[in-house]
């Protein structure tokens, strides 16, 4: 029977070691916004008023971030394209999640705030988190451990790609 079983980049992100960490007062998004430098900060794409980003530490394969480029922490404090635009971009990510995984289903939700878990409490995202039927098992109830069978840097690179053929293609977040 295994008792434990070894996560390094886990180890790394929760003792606060993980060379890519940002202090904790920083905000990685607009940090990754600031930087020219998408690949390493995981960010897949960036809109006129969104940013989509891997999440680097995920719950399911193809668990995204989608944030507004203006760091505000609360819905009312949005207006305008910056409140109709990340909605748009999650339902343009989930044609994009269909047709790259074919999930079964999704989790998509808004923490607002730090009481409703909200891990970046300043800055509003949504995730997105395919879901498959039985996509939950023994792993996280004997181990405490989630696999994720695909690397990030290789999600990223595929659905970088079907974003470029998407916007080729001529899709809209409209649509």
């Amino acid at each position: 029977m295994i008792d434990r079983i070894w996560a390094p980049w886990r180890a790394q992100y929760v003792s606060g070691t993980d060379p890519e960490s940002r202090p904790a007062s920083s905000c990685f998004l607009c940090q990754g916004l600031a930087e020219d430098r998408d690949g390493e900060n995981l960010i897949a794409w960036r809109g006129e008023e969104t940013v989509v980003i891997l999440n680097r530490y995920p719950y399911n394969n193809g668990h995204l971030l989608v944030a507004p480029i203006v760091h505000k922490g609360s819905l009312q404090d949005l207006e305008g394209r910056s409140l109709v635009e990340p909605v748009q971009t999650i339902r343009w990510m989930l044609r994009i999640l269909d047709r790259m995984m074919r999930p079964q289903g999704y989790n998509v939700g808004l923490n607002q705030g730090k009481a409703a878990g909200a891990g970046l409490p300043g800055h509003l995202h949504w995730h997105i988190v395919p879901r498959w039927d039985g996509d939950v098992n023994f792993m996280p109830v004997l181990g405490e451990t989630k696999v994720v069978t695909e690397s990030l840097r290789s999600f990223q690179e595929r659905l970088r790609r079907e974003i470029e053929a998407d916007l080729k293609a001529g899709a809209t977040l409209t649509e």
